[in-house]
């Protein structure tokens, strides 16, 4: 059986962080194993608080988890302050980790910021360039590039300010724009277009989290990173025509419509 690792935040209530990543993996028939960065007190309405896990417990599970088994991928989602960040891409240089995706997760989908301001630039300078999938959102595209967003021209262009410094490929999800729903891919400067089908349901509570699992869920199991998108995208489609709906606000999506 494939193994992969989630590092990020926990959510209580189940439809976003370890918990999707988790009911992803599941989904996936690969075994997923968790490193937890944060608890979160939320819902589907919101955030109502934040405890940090510490960089040095951060690492102690990596620790764990690295020297007993062995991930054949990894997915990092909420990474919240500096000293995880850079124990974090400490201890995947240390073990040589492979198959790495980082979901950029910056602001929750009910508004609420997820990361300081000031463990952005960490995040761009000390783990970003050790991801071969960088999944980042309009509005997370536009804090890691410096300028607004509103076309598939300015997508690109953003790839490419993202992307100079970067080994890996690029994933910008367009679901914020307003004419189309398509993601762009780009790697050292070639581009491959994935045309998205807007599905018309309002729960979309942890979708860049069950995206970014089922990437790196894809990768585990030798599929290329072209590939393992597509395939990616068909799985949070089906989740999202499901049409799960379970709490007062944007609900989760139904992670093992599939079994």
């Amino acid at each position: 059986m494939k193994t992969v690792l989630t590092i990020a935040g926990s959510d209580c209530s189940g439809g976003a962080g370890i918990q999707a990543d988790l009911k992803t993996m599941t989904a996936h028939k690969v075994y997923g194993m968790s490193v937890i960065t944060a608890l979160t007190a939320q819902n589907t309405t919101g955030v109502y608080g934040i405890l940090d896990a510490g960089a040095d417990f951060v690492g102690r599970q990596m620790d764990c988890v690295f020297k007993d088994i062995f991930p054949d991928a990894v997915k990092i989602g909420m990474v919240s302050n500096i000293e995880t960040i850079q124990m974090i891409a400490s201890k995947l240089q240390q073990y040589g980790a492979k198959n790495i995706v980082i979901d950029p997760v910056m602001v929750s989908t009910s508004g609420c910021a997820l990361m300081s301001p000031d463990a952005m630039d960490t995040l761009i300078e000390t783990l970003l360039p050790l991801g071969d999938v960088i999944t980042p959102n309009i509005p997370e595209a536009e804090k890691l590039c410096g300028f607004e967003i509103t076309t598939i021209e300015d997508m690109v262009r953003a790839a490419e300010v993202i992307g100079k410094n970067l080994n890996g490929s690029i994933l910008i999800k367009g679901g914020h724009l307003t004419e189309t729903a398509d993601d762009l891919l780009w790697h050292q400067g070639n581009i491959h277009w994935y045309h998205g089908e807007r599905v018309d349901n309002p729960n979309t509570h942890g979708t860049g989290c069950t995206l970014s699992s089922a990437v790196a869920s894809r990768l585990a199991m030798g599929y290329p990173v072209e590939e393992s998108i597509r395939l990616a995208k068909t799985y949070i489609t089906g989740a999202l025509k499901d049409g799960l709906n379970l709490g007062a606000g944007s609900g989760p999506l139904n992670h093992c419509f599939c079994l």
